[in-house]
């Protein structure tokens, strides 16, 4: 079991953007993780998303895989996904399920995968409001970064990083189940995000393990 790691806290809201960003520096350089206060997404959304989320992973597999991904969008099932390629196990121990912008190229290519309406009415309004606040605190954490490499604040939306519009929302159900057969099994094993930034929020139930080398 590793020891609790004390990750700095970066408040989004401070007008200090320079010294905001140094901190965002350093945290990056020290630990590779750091919590983000005052982003601006409110509680009731969050709320909001953790219900639907609930109740979307609460339906039948059947209905469920009506959904199924294609490409990076839709629904994926319990060991559907193993992170890290030279485990042994038959996959990780959760489901999946991933949103993005309908506008751009990816958008077309790989359009979004909706539970019906009568089903969940609120989930798909829920989730596109959702999408659009938390581009908003990407962007605006893109320009702290750039401050701390040192570019201008607006240089990630100058050379077009915002164009494809290929963020994603990633929501994940961990089954909390052990494997009968005895094989490790993970709920995401070990693994380095793809693109340049991850913004996690969690339910409260902790889980999350840092590997700093």
């Amino acid at each position: 079991m590793g020891t609790a790691l004390k990750l700095p806290i970066i408040d989004l809201s401070s007008p200090e953007k320079l010294s905001t960003s140094r901190l965002i520096r350093q945290a990056c350089l020290d630990h590779g993780f750091f919590y983000l206060t005052n982003h601006g997404v409110s509680e009731e959304l969050m709320e909001g998303v953790l219900i639907e989320s609930k109740k979307l992973f609460s339906l039948p597999l059947v209905e469920k895989m009506v959904m199924a991904r294609h490409g990076f969008r839709g629904y994926s099932p319990l060991y559907d996904e193993k992170l890290e390629s030279s485990s042994t196990s038959i996959g990780d121990s959760k489901e999946m399920f991933t949103f993005g912008s309908s506008e751009g190229v990816l958008g077309q290519l790989y359009p979004n995968k909706w539970p019906l309406e009568e089903l969940l009415p609120l989930w798909r309004p829920t989730m596109e409001c959702y999408y659009k606040n938390v581009m908003d605190v990407g962007k605006k954490l893109f320009g702290l970064v750039a401050l701390a490499l040192n570019l201008k604040e607006n240089y990630f939306e100058q050379v077009g990083a915002f164009n494809d519009q290929a963020a994603v929302v990633r929501l994940l159900r961990y089954s909390g189940e052990s494997n009968s057969s005895g094989e490790e099994t993970c709920g995401a094993s070990a693994h380095s995000d793809f693109g340049m930034i991850t913004l996690l929020a969690t339910d409260g139930v902790a889980g999350l393990q840092v590997f700093i080398s």
